[in-house]
């Protein structure tokens, strides 16, 4: 078929022509925008006014009271370098956190170090 023979359903006006390509830009970027907002993580809400709360990232006297607790596996309030395994961010500064250099943790050193 040569261009001096083309039927008419083989021909599209230039209208037609960018009205698909607009549908389809449009189309393209509604399903663009609808993925971007289901990766979208969902908002938190705001505590209540006048709320007590504790930020996420603190932990409370409670939480570090029972992790030592969990730690000390003798119950014999303090903790050894052994024990102190269970937590490797302990075990890596036990010198430091062991502030009377006696070789054991006591629990006022571990609540010094926590923060609480």
């Amino acid at each position: 078929m040569t261009s001096k023979t083309r039927s008419r359903s083989d021909f599209i006006p230039n209208f037609d022509r960018y009205s698909v390509l607009l549908i389809a830009a449009l189309a393209l970027t509604a399903t663009t925008a609808a993925q971007a907002q289901a990766n979208t993580p969902p908002a938190r809400l705001a505590p209540a006014a006048g709320a007590d709360t504790i930020p996420q990232n603190r932990t409370s006297a409670a939480d570090v009271e029972a992790a030592f607790n969990r730690a000390d596996t003798n119950h014999d309030g303090k903790l050894t370098r052994q024990e102190s395994e269970r937590f490797p961010a302990v075990a890596l500064r036990f010198e430091q956190i062991d502030a009377n250099q006696d070789a054991f943790i006591s629990r006022e050193e571990f609540n010094k170090a926590a923060g609480s």
